[in-house]
């Protein structure tokens, strides 16, 4: 098995990061998108892997950097209501005013469709609806 020479990685990397402008949260989406653009990042691309590796950095970023707090769908759905200026009777996506009520009280679940309608309207994620599970270590 051949050594890995630590230092001659370091020098790569950083005439890498100099050549590809990466410094900042910014400059890594930039390039993400440049290789997204010239059709080379996709599966079997030239460019997947550094596309992957890019993709695993703006996420990790976007983690330490925003983290989302974990909520029940009703506190996603409230704070939807609370954002847009909306009443319960406002959001047919889900249903009547009845309904609303039912799933903001926690007595009822959304569904695949009513998730989905969500996350048309307002741009957002279909797991902001999905209830966390929490698992055992």
């Amino acid at each position: 098995m051949a050594t890995m020479n630590i230092e001659k990685v370091n020098k790569s990397f950083a005439a890498f990061r100099k050549a590809a402008g990466i410094g900042d949260y910014d400059s890594l989406v930039a390039l993400a998108d440049a290789v997204v653009e010239s059709g080379q990042a996709g599966p079997g691309g030239e460019m997947e892997s550094l596309f992957l590796l890019l993709a695993d950095l703006i996420e990790v970023r976007d983690k330490r950097d925003y983290p989302v707090p974990d909520a029940a769908p009703a506190q996603v759905v409230r704070f939807l209501m609370e954002q847009h200026n909306l009443t319960q009777s406002q959001l047919p996506e889900i249903g009547n005013q009845s309904v609303v009520s039912q799933v903001l009280a926690g007595k009822r679940q959304l569904n695949v469709r009513q998730i989905t309608q969500l996350c048309r309207r307002f741009g957002v994620g279909a797991g902001l609806f999905i209830p966390r599970v929490e698992t055992t270590h």
